[in-house]
């Protein structure tokens, strides 16, 4: 069997997310299978109060799934009009807070003034910050651990570090949260990650080199991409992620700009809520492959204009 508590992983975890002032140790590490698996035992375990939680109305779509499976009562305080974050909404009574950062779908980061109010003011709720893709330009939560007690902040091996088929997840924050953590974990299955799944993990915190090269190629073509749209008439927010949030193009909805994509094999995600139907999240693939997007939209755009005169 694998080693249930996951020690040697979570020693390179901590050493990883550790800052010279605000040292992280192993106890302060948790691992799951995926940060999915993460997040889910998280709602398990710390938000199980009457009072409602809170996390944006624009959003990662499984906050209000596993609320609604868990029975846990929410609010979906609104994103403002420039998509960000409005401190003053979390700083009502709750039964917990989550929210990413940077946020999906709109790529956008949030100051990390912002997320240490938000905490400091919620000193008895547990605040979640979900970092799914913090690593393509964004700065940790995790700076703040050695201030505050009530903050969890997640992570995952996903994204920036190519490792999506291993499913490995981990959250980071005070001895007492990782504490009740594993005690919900270790009620379900205390073997959840599998042997090579550790040791891949331990390999992909070693290779800092690749890791940091990665991170740059997909930041600097995600930026060139942004800036063709841009210039092709789409709004395109700031993103920090690996993907870009792009649409309000006055020649074209974002759902047939959508499926105008589909029919040229380019696959990039539509969303049917009010406020972004006119937006579609593009995730940067290879120099190569945003190219092609950036033809097959102006082959679009050429034919939308056609048709209008």
């Amino acid at each position: 069997y694998p080693d249930p508590a996951a020690l040697e992983l979570r020693e390179a975890i901590a050493a990883a997310v550790s800052i010279p002032e605000h040292p992280v140790a192993a106890d302060q590490v948790f691992v799951g299978v995926g940060s999915d698996d993460v997040l889910a035992l998280a709602f398990l375990t710390f938000f199980n109060s009457k009072k409602p939680i809170l996390f944006p109305d624009i959003t990662y779509s499984f906050y209000d799934v596993w609320a609604d499976l868990y029975g846990i009562p929410y609010r979906t305080p609104g994103l403002d009009e420039r998509f960000r974050l409005k401190k003053e909404d979390y700083l009502n009574e709750n039964g917990g807070i989550i929210f990413p950062n940077p946020n999906a779908p709109t790529g956008l980061m949030e100051n990390l003034d912002t997320i240490e109010e938000i905490v400091a003011k919620n000193p008895d709720s547990v605040v979640i910050v979900d970092e799914a893709y913090v690593d393509f330009g964004g700065e940790s939560a995790a700076c703040l651990l050695g201030r505050y007690d009530n903050l969890l902040v997640v992570g995952t091996f996903s994204k920036s570090r190519s490792l999506a088929g291993a499913r490995l997840g981990y959250a980071v924050g005070s001895p007492a949260l990782i504490s009740d953590l594993n005690t919900v974990k270790f009620s379900f299955n205390p073997y959840n990650i599998n042997r090579l799944t550790l040791l891949a993990g331990e390999a992909a915190l070693a290779d800092a080199p690749y890791f940091a090269r990665c991170c740059t190629q997909v930041a600097a073509v995600r930026d060139e991409t942004a800036q063709a749209l841009r210039a092709l008439g789409f709004t395109v927010t700031d993103s920090k992620t690996n993907f870009l949030f792009a649409g309000a193009h006055p020649a074209v909805s974002g759902g047939e700009y959508y499926a105008a994509l589909r029919q040229s094999s380019i696959l990039v995600r539509h969303f049917t809520l009010p406020r972004i139907e006119n937006w579609v999240r593009i995730t940067v693939g290879t120099a190569a492959q945003m190219q092609r997007l950036v033809d097959v939209t102006k082959q679009i755009l050429d034919a939308r204009h056609s048709a209008a005169r």
